[in-house]
């Protein structure tokens, strides 16, 4: 296979564009947003990979490594990997099955079909506790159930040191260089931490006095895809691949804030990110108040897969508040209790809905939880069998 030329910018595969230290993602300095000086703060664009997020580092590596066989690929993701993982296995040959959590964004679900994967929706919320639930555990099942397997395998980016490898050997080196070696803070998302623990791991033995600081959302239920929280987590729970040693602190986000800090960069800095890089950012602004030095904020992708997540932000900003139908008329109690629990929790506060139930038992049950949670409902009757609570999260 021919060499890249990256200084001609000509390549003979898709896979050579991937960033490396001869091939870097940019090093961008945010302005306007940050109003400390004495605190620069940089963003590493990893949407510049051709895949368009920083998992596409961690691909091609752990695609190649695989033992597979005739075996097909299957891998559980929140978009990002599914989306690059998608792209490598098409350029070589290879089958895969993705398997993601309901709740991404529209967008990435639309691109993975696009691309052709087999995809699979696991009913869970972005940031399950457990390994065995959602679409890790339908990935666990798949690849270890005696009725499933020998069919499938999985790189498991969970516990895949190849994922850590690829960033000490091409993240942390770019940053390094980039910097020129004046990086005085480090700040990444919590997600399966190869991020993190590769570039922490690398900075650390460069110069250890760099900070390096780990951000998570402020609670198991929220609207950040592709971050995990990790405080409060049994250690059987947290990524295998995390390195705790190289992390100086934990700081948590919540959704609001992460949303409002990317909307604020794209308006004032013209840099569209997405929810993530606004959590970490928001984060890195925080230090801007107190500490002095020069900041590197890992932005892992674009805000074109979440403009489904950022319209819900943009319609509350603009006060046009748009209520949500759900329509359980097929479930009886519990199961509409149960659903209707899950429903309210993954609703932002200030967000509107309607719950349509079909039997008076759903109904009281349904109205017993928002009791439960402060929320008072209004109240209609549509027909002789449907029943509407109508309420707003607070």
């Amino acid at each position: 296979m021919k060499q890249a030329n990256h200084q001609l910018r000509v390549y003979f595969n898709v896979m050579q564009l991937v960033a490396n230290p001869q091939n870097p993602t940019p090093l961008l300095r945010v302005n306007k947003i940050n109003p400390h000086r004495e605190f620069e703060i940089y963003l590493k664009l990893e949407r510049y990979n051709p895949f368009g997020s920083v998992k596409d580092r961690i691909v091609t590596e752990m695609l190649r490594a695989l033992d597979r066989g005739a075996k097909t690929v299957v891998e559980p993701s929140s978009g990002n990997t599914g989306i690059a993982m998608a792209c490598v296995a098409n350029a070589l040959e290879i089958p895969l099955e993705v398997v993601v959590p309901k709740g991404i964004p529209e967008e990435k679900k639309i691109m993975l079909r696009f691309l052709g994967a087999t995809l699979t929706e696991a009913d869970d919320a972005l940031c399950p506790m457990f390994p065995s639930e959602g679409a890790r555990g339908l990935v666990k099942a798949l690849v270890e159930s005696p009725a499933t397997r020998g069919r499938y395998v999985s790189p498991n980016q969970y516990e895949n040191e190849l994922n850590v490898q690829a960033h000490y050997r091409t993240t942390g080196p770019e940053v390094w260089k980039q910097s020129e070696g004046s990086i005085t803070h480090f700040f990444a998302a919590f997600g399966t931490c190869g991020t993190i623990t590769g570039v922490g791991r690398y900075l650390k033995q460069k110069k250890p006095t760099i900070k390096i600081i780990g951000v998570e959302p402020s609670s198991q239920n929220h609207k950040l895809p592709g971050m995990k929280r990790i405080t409060g987590l049994d250690e059987h729970l947290v990524p295998k691949i995390l390195d705790r040693s190289v992390i100086d602190d934990v700081v948590e986000v919540a959704d609001k804030d992460a949303y409002e800090t990317a909307i604020e960069l794209a308006r004032k800095d013209g840099i569209p990110v997405g929810p993530t890089t606004g959590a970490v950012l928001h984060v890195a602004l925080r230090y801007a108040r107190l500490n002095r030095g020069v900041a590197v904020v890992i932005s892992p992708d674009d805000a074109f897969k979440y403009m489904s997540f950022y319209k819900e932000f943009l319609e509350a900003d603009s006060g046009e508040t748009k209520t949500k139908d759900y329509d359980l008329c097929g479930l009886f109690c519990p199961l509409s209790k149960i659903k209707a629990r899950e429903l309210i929790d993954n609703l932002t506060k200030g967000e509107c809905a309607r719950i349509i139930l079909s039997d008076r038992d759903s109904l009281k049950g349904v109205a017993e939880e928002l009791k439960n949670r402060g929320i008072k409902p209004s109240f209609a009757q549509e027909g002789e069998n449907r029943f509407v609570l109508t309420f707003t999260k607070g």
